[in-house]
């Protein structure tokens, strides 16, 4: 079974999205043949490459409410084994982070990837590193088994740019306004940071619906899905965080 998670690195539900996916996959008794790919997507594409502290930039967009937005995720994280820091948090384009993700997956795979983007959730939700830096990044990667050189290299041109604009696309073709998304086989889409118990009754269905239905091909469909509860631009809400 593969899983495509379509996910910001600045997205505090894509953080917590990915811990409980994570807590019901290790449930699952068909975790050995679940392939988990990190997909690109970006809540703000035009934020600057220059970081400025996160606080001043929602409290900018939302007003007072962007206090309570925080707190209610960082709760909600305590639950999960998720630390919030949003006081050291820096807003901050999250495009180089998304290559470097690309770099991961292409060249070490799917394991190295998602060790990959736990480093650089904590790394911008709990530690207060800029992953707009390319120096940050290169020891991100090579935290997570990636050849430093190879990863400074990489990040001082523009390799995996366009790979990377096409899968950003790729997510605008198919829809998808909130993250994280989890693509189940490239066929069934559920949208959140749901609970882990709903994560482990979707891999069931999809288990149990591709063994039924093996060698044939179906069109794109929902097994379960969670509406965000905001509408605001760039809202987090509860379970999603929308454009």
């Amino acid at each position: 079974m593969k899983v495509e998670i379509f996910s910001d690195i600045a997205c505090p539900w894509c953080y917590l999205g990915k811990r409980r996916f994570e807590q019901a996959l290790d449930r699952f008794a068909g975790k050995a043949e679940v392939e988990v790919v990190f997909r690109p997507y970006q809540l703000v594409p035009d934020a600057p490459e220059s970081a400025s502290p996160h606080r001043a930039w929602l409290a900018e967009r939302y007003g007072p409410q962007s206090v309570a937005m925080d707190d209610r995720v960082t709760q909600l994280g305590k639950a999960e084994g998720v630390h919030f820091d949003f006081d050291t948090a820096l807003h901050v384009n999250t495009f180089l982070g998304h290559r470097l993700l690309h770099l991961a997956e292409r060249e070490y795979g799917a394991a190295v990837q998602s060790e990959l983007k736990e480093l650089l959730l904590k790394a911008h939700f709990a530690d207060g590193v800029d992953v707009g830096d390319r120096a940050a990044l290169t020891e991100l990667a090579a935290a997570a088994g990636i050849d430093r050189d190879r990863a400074a290299a990489y990040l001082a041109g523009d390799e995996g740019a366009a790979e990377v604009r096409a899968q950003l696309a790729e997510a605008r073709e198919l829809g998808i306004s909130a993250v994280p998304t989890f693509v189940f086989e490239g066929k069934w889409a559920v949208q959140g940071g749901q609970e882990a118990e709903t994560f482990l009754r979707v891999l069931e269905q999809v288990a149990a619906e591709t063994a039924e239905t093996a060698g044939t091909s179906g069109t794109a469909r929902h097994a379960e899905s969670a509406e965000p509860a905001g509408h605001d631009a760039h809202a987090c809400a509860d379970g999603a965080c929308t454009v």
